[in-house]
């Protein structure tokens, strides 16, 4: 089976993280969040993936050249225009074979069984079929006790038991890329028109699983923290953190990263390269690649 990341955006509510890199390489507990995306996929038996690509495009093209010996080919669809989920989709259509095909927003971690999903998609013949679950205060999609998908609203609206958030997972059928408009377009305005002509959409509901979508700040930092789960305190290769170094709550230090004598590091992400001088204070912050500090920060980035 085959497998689309969606990584073109520009990741603007992620920013200063993504001024110099794309959000599809910003480190989660070390590891780039595309590689974390790529290994997640090859669990459940992908074998070739395409991203698209926009925001500092070069630079996922060079990372993708310099992995090997991971045993999954992926490729990159370069936009140099925004094609936005339905037109970057729309743009892959060579890409795709004759049976169904998943697409997966690239700000995501989750360990959500993609195998349950297909077998679901599979069973009831659906145009496509959306991975929900609930995930208050974002539940609005409806679905009624078949798993069809009755409503996408625009806004949030009032819960229900019948409600549900998406996770942007989705499995697609090839029949479903003449649905989509060339040029510009949202996926989910190509399915808000489906179901209003009576084709099947469905949904399948996820349970007992981890999620974290990585749009803001705080819930990249979040990420990190959960990814670390009860180790607390991640480092990186080649660190030096001398002996009266503070380590408080939970932490994470890239590669190469140096911490000089008293300093405190507490419920921070510390990226590659990061010296944090003497003394120094670092509580609740992300400090960026190559970044040197020589004052205290408390609830930044930098």
């Amino acid at each position: 089976m085959k497998a689309m990341i969606l990584a073109a955006g520009l990741g603007t509510r992620l920013r200063p993280l993504t001024l110099k890199i794309p959000k599809a390489l910003i480190p989660v507990a070390n590891r780039p969040l595309m590689d974390r995306n790529i290994d997640y996929l090859k669990t459940f038996g992908i074998t070739e993936i395409v991203m698209n690509a926009h925001h500092h495009c070069e630079q996922i093209i060079r990372h993708i050249n310099n992995r090997s010996g991971v045993g999954i080919k992926v490729q990159v669809s370069v936009e140099p225009e925004i094609l936005g989920t339905g037109g970057g989709i729309k743009k892959t259509m060579g890409f795709w074979g004759s049976g169904p095909f998943l697409v997966v927003n690239g700000d995501i971690v989750t360990d959500i069984d993609i195998n349950k999903a297909l077998e679901t998609h599979k069973k009831a013949g659906n145009l496509a079929t959306l991975v929900l679950h609930d995930c208050r205060p974002f539940n609005k999609i409806q679905i009624d006790r078949h798993f069809n998908i009755l409503e996408i609203p625009f806004e949030r609206c009032i819960e229900g038991a019948d409600r549900y958030a998406f996770t942007g997972i989705h499995i697609i059928e090839p029949e479903l890329l003449t649905c989509i408009p060339d040029g510009f377009s949202d996926i989910i305005d190509c399915y808000r028109k489906s179901i209003l002509e009576g084709r099947p959409i469905g949904a399948y509901v996820a349970t007992d699983h981890c999620w974290r979508d990585i749009g803001t700040v705080e819930s990249y930092v979040t990420a990190n923290k959960e990814a670390i789960k009860e180790n607390r305190f991640l480092t990186g290769q080649g660190c030096q953190i001398h002996d009266t170094v503070i380590l408080k709550d939970w932490a994470v230090i890239g590669n190469e990263s140096c911490i000089e004598q008293g300093a405190e590091i507490k419920s921070s992400v510390l990226w590659n390269n990061v010296t944090i001088k003497e003394s120094v204070k670092i509580v609740d912050s992300v400090i960026t690649s190559s970044g040197i500090v020589s004052h205290d920060m408390i609830n930044q980035v930098y």
